[in-house]
């Protein structure tokens, strides 16, 4: 009796009775936007919970704001951790335990009887799953893509965009007619439920299935050897690295300040509730585009020249905010920021793999992500802070454009190849 080959040839894999069968990278790509736009999406609807929050514990603006500080710092200052363990024990793991963690934080936080619980419950919770899973689950896309690593990449973290279109409104619903404690609980079931079954999906590297990027058959040697590319070390130590490292930290100090406060501001601005917190869709609805649209361009205009373009975008953009009171111009300039805000996070991871391949993909990512961390961690909270003191966004939003066009100036005298400082 005839047997079945045990193991199917790279043509075999790519095909079903002579018709091609998807490829494999594009599952992966479905986890990853789902693990974006969970943990994201709930992270993002944070701006929704700040009045009730205020007016429960009875506390300052800068004080709520750090809630979301603490969880941004945990988010992207654990994939220092997660890449590396990515790397190793491979994003899946990463990703499913991520997706747990913002579900408990949220079930927790629902339960908090104090600001300070608060802090535990979501800043934990939240800024540890998402840690956990991020960078794990960016990197693995990397892996699987090379002609169209820019559109893949942008897909994936899309999720974050479709998030922060969805959720927000979701919990703004939620907040109205069961409450904040409820509304978390629910958003907890729906992180531990969807995130973690649908993170199944992603794994770590095509040549476990046999094949190369983008379904191509493999390289012969690629199946025995380690992916090309730099160490952490070697990484750390080029000057591009270095560029790309001060230009993220110098942007995040501004990057997060409307996803905290442009809420509160257009209610202080006389907008009403319904229509402030669609104000963070429309970010969502920019970013999702950026990152469509944005990802496959910088894959036909260079990827380090696109870079530069989303951080001047994101320096105009608020200065629209400055100037605007009423719902229709900070509605464009929701728009337009969540454009050049998708279009920066599509980019950076495969900038870095263009830069750095992908032999330590996960673990570089997750180090340069320490600097959006430490920026997270600061403006968020100093724009509440601000505002406390002196009643006006004003300063936080020009001092956000100002540190857009000085991340777009570090970029431009970035040298051209990756040379060691």
């Amino acid at each position: 009796m005839d047997t079945l080959p045990t193991t199917a040839t790279p043509a075999a894999t790519a095909t079903t009775s002579g018709s091609p069968r998807l490829f494999r990278g594009w599952l992966v790509v479905a986890g990853a936007f789902a693990v974006t736009f969970v943990g994201f999406g709930s992270a993002y609807t944070f701006s929704a919970f700040v009045e009730s929050l205020q007016k429960d514990f009875n506390a300052s603006r800068g004080s709520v704001s750090l809630v979301f500080s603490l969880a941004g710092f945990l988010y992207f200052g654990l994939g220092v951790l997660s890449g590396p363990l990515a790397d190793r024990w491979g994003s899946r793991r990463l990703a499913v335990a991520g997706m747990l963690l913002v579900g408990l934080g949220l079930a927790a936080a629902s339960r908090a009887q104090s600001l300070v619980q608060v802090y535990l419950a979501y800043g934990l919770g939240v800024g540890l799953g998402v840690g956990a899973s991020y960078v794990p689950v960016v990197g693995a896309v990397q892996r699987w893509f090379l002609r169209r690593r820019g559109f893949a990449s942008g897909l994936a973290v899309s999720g974050i965009g479709v998030g922060t279109l969805a959720m927000p409104p979701l919990a703004s619903w939620l907040i109205d007619t069961q409450g904040w404690r409820h509304a978390y609980l629910v958003l907890g079931v729906l992180a531990a439920v969807v995130g973690t079954g649908l993170a199944l999906l992603v794994e770590n590297d095509p040549r476990g299935r046999g094949l190369g990027p983008d379904g191509d058959p493999p390289q012969p040697q690629s199946l025995s050897s380690a992916p090309a590319g730099f160490t952490v070390r070697e990484a750390l130590r080029t000057r591009r690295f270095i560029g790309l490292y001060a230009a993220c930290l110098v942007c995040s100090f501004g990057l997060f300040v409307p996803f905290v406060h442009l809420v509160p501001y257009a209610l202080d601005h006389g907008v009403a509730p319904g229509s402030a917190v669609l104000l963070l869709a429309m970010i969502g609805i920019g970013s999702t585009a950026g990152r469509f649209v944005l990802g496959g361009l910088a894959d036909r205009m260079g990827r380090a020249l696109a870079l530069m373009l989303m951080f001047a975008g994101m320096a105009l953009s608020l200065l629209v905010w400055a100037m605007s009171g009423g719902f229709a111009g900070l509605a464009v300039f929701a728009f337009a920021y969540g454009v050049f805000y998708g279009g920066f996070v599509a980019l950076l991871p495969a900038l870095v793999m263009d830069y750095f391949g992908g032999r330590h993909i996960g673990a570089i990512i997750g180090v340069l992500y320490t600097s959006v961390a430490v920026g997270t961690l600061v403006g968020p909270s100093a724009a509440g802070f601000a505002f406390d003191v002196s009643r006006s966004y004003l300063l936080p939003i020009l001092a956000s454009a100002a540190a857009n066009f000085a991340a777009m100036g570090l970029l431009m005298a970035m040298p051209k190849s990756s040379t060691s400082s």
